[in-house]
């Protein structure tokens, strides 16, 4: 009986969140190790069809850059990065082409069927605008030719709103289109901060395989549990946030600037960190808001 009542006392303490959103638009960056774990991956499936059962409106960008990598290596492709940008040759293209659409995508979709939730696949390329991205040495400040990687310059909303508006959980590939009709290849977190923006979320989550901002890289334990928007150069400026995180919050910045409310930074690899995040008083993970 305690243990009933427990559960209770739960579904008590979720009410008035989901009183609060219910009707918003969430969007979730799924990515990291957490799209390895075929059970987590059915788990975060459940808990977004939960999401979508309540009232919210969820709105999934992912990743896929293991995959891609580790089919690269099976074609015998070289892998390289600059600046955590993936080199995106014609060949690389292809496959990251394929792997997200076929394989991260379709098995995404897949899983939000399985759970009794309805969702729709929409590319990247019908919805991404993007130019050619150019990076440079961080030693001597000349541009480097990344290939066919891209910048986005705008996201056309309407097929993501007509599958919000039938019910249905919009899963989108981080791919983008030029003037040319060239595929570009994007990074995820941005696409998902620019989709967050177009869409005007209430909230932007980003579902990964790090347990927030930490103060020290090497103690999870450090985790920064709630940053103001006046506060993220601070943490900038004392290297707190560095390196592949900068582009990232710069973009949940901007996000914040046109209309979400709170960025949530939480653990994919914890079970339910969705639901946690969101529906409870605690939380887990950092959350980055506007005061």
């Amino acid at each position: 009986m305690e243990n009933l009542i427990s559960k209770a006392a739960t579904l008590q303490e979720a009410l008035p969140y989901i009183q609060r959103f219910r009707g918003s638009i969430v969007v979730v960056k799924f990515g990291g190790s957490a799209m390895e774990d075929p059970e987590l991956i059915k788990m975060t499936a459940r808990d977004i069809v939960l999401m979508e059962c309540i009232g919210m409106k969820p709105v999934i960008v992912h990743g896929g850059g293991k995959a891609i990598t580790a089919r690269m290596k099976e074609l015998n492709i070289e892998t390289r990065f600059v600046n955590g940008m993936r080199v995106t040759c014609e060949k690389t293209i292809e496959v990251v082409d394929d792997v997200l659409h076929n394989v991260i995508n379709k098995h995404l979709v897949e899983c939000i069927h399985e759970s009794g939730g309805k969702a729709q696949s929409i590319s990247g390329k019908d919805t991404i605008k993007a130019v050619k991205m150019l990076s440079k040495d961080p030693g001597t400040g000349e541009e480097i030719d990344l290939g066919a990687v891209g910048d986005i310059t705008s996201v056309d909303p309407q097929l993501i709103l007509e599958a919000i508006q039938s019910d249905s959980v919009p899963v989108i590939t981080p791919l983008g289109r030029g003037k040319d009709g060239q595929i570009f290849n994007i990074n995820a977190d941005i696409a998902a901060c620019k989709v967050a923006e177009a869409l005007r979320a209430r909230k932007l989550v980003f579902l990964s395989d790090v347990p927030g901002i930490l103060r020290d890289k090497d103690d999870e334990s450090s985790i920064i549990p709630t940053i103001k928007v006046s506060e993220v150069q601070g943490l900038i400026d004392s290297k707190i946030i560095n390196g592949g995180m900068l582009p990232k919050i710069k973009s949940c910045l901007h996000a914040l600037e046109v209309g979400s409310n709170k960025v949530h930074m939480i653990d994919g690899r914890i079970t339910h960190s969705l639901l946690l995040e969101i529906f409870t008083d605690e939380g887990i993970g950092t959350e980055i808001i506007k005061a």
